[in-house]
């Protein structure tokens, strides 16, 4: 219940966010187009253009977090927070064709120039622009990330680079009245880059969460010091967590636990987990496995040792975890977490391996090439 409140309270401050921003955005591009156009100034005319595209992201914004608040159904099991990912998509884009669009027509006005007229309501009107441009861009990008949204940040940035187009129109302004010299078209080229290099980055950064991130290293130690808080645990590994929107986990970890325990405290121990875990991070464990340690036999916990001095002795090697050893048909098991700096895993690991069975040519050793997926070592 309380999971569902907070999102519905993010739910209604995007959208709030949103309306703020097309609401000023409708009057500033009004009014911009006029004073533009009656002017002869591109560069307003062209601001006016940018206002539109930042009332056509806040809609997009309004529309992709009414999507993605849909309730998990049988044909998406997990919801549809990611909509929220295609949404900061379709915004970073229409910023890109934004700046390209601006490139194009300030090169126009290169090639042939027309001479502005500029007059004290115009200036006024622009420096407004600029102040009510940057004061809503900072509200509704600080407003995304203390929400978690990307269709927010963007478009506060987005209204902070709009901000930048007025501010360079009125610096052109001032160089026009002063000296006699028309850049503005120059200018517009300059910010047109400055756009088209913002929107570039902004698809990168929501194409590189749409293909899969690690989760923020914050998350990944806190939910690791909780469960390993558990006194039955003695080690917590392997950490996969699955993003279905802005702060929607599923994951699934390894635990290790003395090889006394029963299965029914085993489960007792997984389901106590698995709340907490819910309670404290909001994050679903879909899966909980288990390493045994050997806890009573001395020559077994002794051979662990050297073990994991060798191989912790090789380079680029973060963690070795899940070690056992059956004494009596002298067979040991392992994993190795190889950092991804290694130029080749596979050969650290080998490396590894034969090392191990150098030292122990009579017993049979079984290891796995494992990887911490957030670079996270919880030694």
């Amino acid at each position: 219940m309380e999971k569902a409140k907070e999102e519905a309270l993010r739910s209604r401050t995007i959208i709030r966010t949103s309306l703020i921003g097309i609401g000023a955005n409708v009057f500033l591009s009004a009014l911009k187009a006029i004073v533009g156009l009656l002017s002869h100034s591109i560069a307003i005319v062209l601001d006016a253009v940018n206002n539109i595209s930042d009332a056509a992201s806040s809609l997009i914004t309004i529309i992709g977090t009414r999507l993605a608040s849909r309730q998990a159904d049988r044909k998406h099991p997990f919801g549809y927070g990611r909509i929220e990912y295609l949404s900061a998509l379709v915004i970073s884009m229409i910023i890109l064709y934004a700046g390209i669009t601006s490139f194009v027509e300030s090169v126009k006005k290169i090639i042939h120039p027309d001479q502005p007229d500029y007059s004290t309501v115009t200036l006024i009107i622009v420096a407004s622009g600029v102040l009510v441009k940057m004061l809503l861009g900072n509200y509704v990008k600080k407003t995304g990330q203390a929400v978690n949204s990307d269709s927010l940040i963007n478009s506060g940035e987005d209204a902070r680079m709009d901000a930048l187009i007025s501010a360079t129109t009125l610096v052109a302004a001032v160089i026009y009245l002063t000296a006699g010299i028309s850049l503005e078209a120059w200018l517009g080229v300059v910010i047109s880059i400055l756009i088209i290099k913002s929107g570039s980055e902004m698809i990168m950064n929501t194409v590189s969460h749409l293909l899969g991130e690690p989760a923020d290293v914050s998350l990944a130690i806190a939910l690791k010091k909780t469960v390993a808080q558990f006194p039955q645990v003695s080690g917590v590994y392997d950490l996969v967590l699955h993003d279905y929107g802005p702060d929607s986990y599923n994951g699934s970890l390894h635990v290790e636990v003395a090889d006394s325990l029963t299965a029914s405290e085993i489960d007792d121990l997984i389901r106590k987990i698995t709340a907490v875990v819910y309670e404290k991070h909001s994050v679903i464990l879909t899966a909980i496995s288990i390493y045994s340690l050997n806890s009573k036999d001395k020559e077994a916990v002794k051979i662990r040792d050297q073990v994991k001095k060798i191989v912790m002795s090789h380079e680029h090697v973060k963690q070795m975890h899940g070690f056992y050893l059956n004494r009596k048909d002298r067979v040991m098991r392992f994993d190795v977490v190889v950092s991804f700096d290694a130029g080749d895993r596979h050969a650290v690991f080998t490396d590894v391996l034969n090392a191990v069975k150098e030292a122990f040519p009579d017993h049979d050793v079984s290891a796995n090439l494992d990887l911490d997926l957030n670079e996270v070592d919880m030694k």
